[in-house]
């Protein structure tokens, strides 16, 4: 039997009816060559005894997984596109495939594609991703995972044979499946759906659903679409908070592109920052700046915005306003939180964390040191202050600029448990992602099929991972 005593089948999805979902057929595709299976993650959900072949039967031809929705389902919704509504979105090269139970803290998780054929909702789209683009999808995902962010996990990519054509890189490019893990596909648009077609029922039902499948603690609360609001907008600040300490830039802030659970999914034209830079933007067609890193928090509170205006109806304005007005108040916390975590030590009081933050980051826009580096090098705090001032980076440190962020830093107590000797510490090499790394790993790919660089990236973004351990959520 390949599937372990850990593999539990879910088909909650299933509950929520067809007027939410299309049932909809794979593609054939004319190869299978599995490129990556997530080997960190699979033993979570009982996956780990499939055989490469079997592998691929499931996540290459679509072979449904037992006990688990029968078939795939691709999912409707709206959403406001760069702030223009467009009625005509839903999953238009993916879907929902599976949903199985983690083991380890007993959550529903889906198991969603990318590039695995066309849908009614594909908007004349071939349905088909690059493997470029699951190649980045990969180094995004468990790059962020690494650092404690929130985020989707990307499951598997399958090479699938296509040569396709695309604008915006070089064509003809190769072509793959992704299978992804994610607490939830089901976005703000999924609810703005409903409200543009007055489906009171049906947005009840949503609700009612989203509490007790991710939320259940809040399933029988008096107001069942606050309590959903006030979770979900906390999720989306801490999420966001996590990407500026991260330097993550998504790109596409879109409300179709922001799930229920707060988790980072559906970016496409990441990027993470070389140095502090507000205005810097991921996607090039983002010409106004409307999603660059420095306004991503405000992009998240209109996104926000949005879902409360669907909820009111199920609710009041003063209660939906309320929360609404709470949330840059939530954002800011989870930042000095966050900050906290990537350096990796205690904190003293809420007023402390906040100076501490604003130090940092004005040390990081004015000196443009690397935007990792500071994380890297100091973190544990006081104990390693040796290591930063006698690294490759003391001039940065020696600045006047720095002694606010030193004298700041030198309060606060290490995390304890964290292990300042470990090798991705003592190598003197932070895992960095510039898009100059990732297009790096991609050329021996496309022009020699050499995995190898992705192969050792994996393996220091791993370290990195069993470095820091796992920050407090």
């Amino acid at each position: 039997m390949p599937f372990s005593t850990r593999y539990a089948p879910a088909t909650h999805h299933s509950r929520l009816g067809d007027e939410f979902y299309d049932v909809v057929q794979a593609a054939t595709f004319p190869a299978h060559i599995l490129r990556y299976r997530n080997h960190d993650v699979s033993p979570r959900i009982g996956l780990d005894g499939l055989t490469d072949e079997e592998w691929i039967r499931h996540f290459g031809h679509f072979d449904p997984l037992p006990g688990s929705l029968p078939r795939p389902l691709a999912l409707r919704y709206h959403g406001h596109q760069f702030r223009s509504y467009n009625p005509d979105l839903g999953d238009g090269r993916g879907f929902l495939f599976a949903q199985l139970m983690d083991s380890v803290d007993g959550r529903l998780l889906d198991i969603g594609t990318k590039g695995s054929g066309t849908t009614p909702w594909s908007r004349g789209g071939d349905g088909r991703l690059t493997l470029k683009g699951g190649v980045r999808e990969i180094l995004a995902s468990e790059r962020l995972d690494a650092m404690g962010v929130r985020t989707s996990r990307t499951l598997s990519v399958i090479e699938t044979g296509e040569a396709l054509h695309r604008g915006d890189e070089p064509s003809p490019t190769r072509s793959c499946v992704l299978a992804r893990l994610s607490h939830s596909h089901i976005r703000i648009g999924t609810f703005q759906r409903l409200v543009a077609n007055d489906d009171r029922a049906s947005l009840g039902h949503l609700v009612a659903y989203v509490l007790e499948t991710y939320y259940p603690h809040l399933a029988n609360e008096p107001d069942p679409a606050a309590a959903l609001y006030d979770a979900a907008t906390t999720r989306m600040a801490e999420m966001t908070a996590q990407w500026m300490t991260a330097g993550f830039v998504h790109g596409v802030l879109n409300t179709d592109n922001i799930n229920l659970t707060g988790e980072s999914f559906d970016y496409g034209p990441w990027r993470f920052l070389p140095s502090f830079d507000p205005r810097f933007t991921a996607a090039y067609f983002d010409h106004s700046g409307l999603y660059a890193y420095g306004r991503q928090p405000e992009a998240m509170m209109w996104n926000v915005a949005r879902l409360g205006e669907c909820l009111i109806a199920l609710s009041s304005l003063e209660k939906i306003q309320s929360i609404f007005d709470d949330f840059w108040e939530r954002y800011e916390r989870f930042l000095d939180i966050s900050v906290l975590n990537r350096l990796g030590v205690n904190e003293i009081s809420r007023k402390s964390s906040q100076h501490l933050r604003e130090c940092l980051f004005s040390f990081m826009e004015e000196s443009q040191i690397g935007f990792e580096f500071p994380f890297f090098d100091w973190y544990g705090g006081p104990k390693s202050q040796k290591r930063a001032v006698s690294g490759p980076r003391a001039s940065f440190y020696a600045q006047n600029s720095f002694r606010p962020v030193q004298d700041a830093l030198m309060q606060h107590e290490p995390v304890a448990g964290r292990d300042l000797s470990h090798p991705y510490f003592t190598d003197g090499v932070p895992c960095l992602m510039p898009v100059e790394t990732v297009e790096a790993l991609w050329q021996p790919i496309a022009t020699a099929d050499d995995w190898s660089g992705l192969h050792a990236t994996m393996g220091h973004i791993a370290r990195m991972k069993a470095a820091l351990g796992s920050p407090p959520r």
